[in-house]
This record gives structure tokens, C-alpha cells and sequence, in this order.
């Protein structure tokens, strides 16, 4: 305790950065497995994650931004490559 102000995180922040940061890795996935398989669950993920905390709100963001942009990227590469979406 240094500035002799102790900070404390409530659990469900903590639980909203785990869920975001697993949202982050699922859409990521998202590039080299089936898009229309992982998209709406890791969508689902960020946007329960951002209900769920205040503080964690750039980290959701960036995952969001994640998910629609490995969505984009991956559903281009598997129609060039000839490769089902689902």
C-alpha cells in the first residue's frame, strides 16, 4: 500500500476482462475456423462482458473491433480459397 489508498476491483469486473480477453482469442480464431460458427458467440461474449463491467470498456472495444475485422479477413480468405463459410 503505497499511496495508502487501496483499490479494489469488484469480481464481476475481474469476470468482464476474462470474458472480453476470451472474446478477444475466439474472434481471432476466427481466421482459420468456420466464421459463422465462432462469430455470434464471441459477439455474444463481448457484449455480456460489456453489461457486465464499466471498467474494462476499451478492452471490449477492442475485442469487438477484433471479432468484425477477423470476420471480414477470414470469410475473404475462405471464399478465395474455396473453402465453406459454415
Amino acid at each position: 500500500m503505497i499511496s495508502g489508498r487501496e483499490e479494489t476491483r469488484r469480481p464481476a469486473e475481474t469476470v468482464a476482462g476474462l470474458m472480453a480477453a476470451g472474446a478477444l482469442f475466439i474472434g481471432a480464431l476466427e481466421l482459420v475456423y468456420r466464421q459463422l460458427r465462432l462469430a455470434p458467440a464471441a459477439l455474444i461474449l463481448a457484449l455480456v462482458a460489456t453489461v457486465m463491467s464499466r471498467d474494462q470498456q476499451r478492452l471490449i472495444a477492442l475485442a469487438i473491433a477484433v471479432i468484425g475485422i477477423c470476420f471480414i479477413v477470414g470469410a475473404t480468405l475462405q471464399i478465395l480459397t474455396h473453402h465453406p463459410l459454415y
